[in-house]
């Protein structure tokens, strides 16, 4: 078992990490993820909806996409604007590739909920296939919400 971390790229907009596929790497996944979010200065509620997508990718990675050996990647990119956070989780097990349309388990499962904690959380998400054998999948969340009008009530 891989217990290194190999640390990919840092920068103000980019940081990748290879993690081993175990439930230390998932932890490790989003510990890392709120460290550079927190220095990256992104809003509280920004850093705890990546915190929570990061560990069900992660987790979904180590669990499902895991092979002896071979590590998986985490990434995180904020977009040149400064508009979109994006959360990347490359695993080596392309031939197992989430459904898009995640369905809810029967309440007493105890598992199969996190693909549905990535929709309501993530603005965008999706999978990516290859180059073989890998898939990313990826979820984004915007970083400026759209303001709406300010209405103020003008005495006549």
């Amino acid at each position: 078992m891989n217990q290194e971390i190999t640390q990919l790229g840092l920068s103000d907009r980019h940081f990748g990490v290879l993690l081993s596929p175990t439930p230390r790497g998932a932890r490790l996944a989003r510990r890392l993820t709120t460290a550079h979010l927190l220095a990256w200065d992104l809003p509280p509620r920004t850093i705890e909806a990546a915190e929570q997508v990061t560990a069900e990718l992660a987790t979904n990675a180590a669990t499902h996409g895991r092979l002896s050996g071979r590590d998986f990647l985490l990434e995180l990119r904020r977009t040149d604007d400064g508009r979109v956070l994006r959360i990347e989780v490359t695993d080596t097990r392309g031939d197992r590739v989430p459904g898009l349309n995640p369905q809810l388990p029967p309440p007493d499962a105890e598992s199969g909920r996190g693909l549905l904690l990535v929709e309501v959380l993530a603005d965008r998400w999706g999978v990516t296939q290859g180059p073989v054998p890998r898939k990313t999948v990826w979820a984004e969340l915007d970083l400026v919400r759209p303001t709406s009008p300010l209405r103020v009530n003008m005495p006549n």
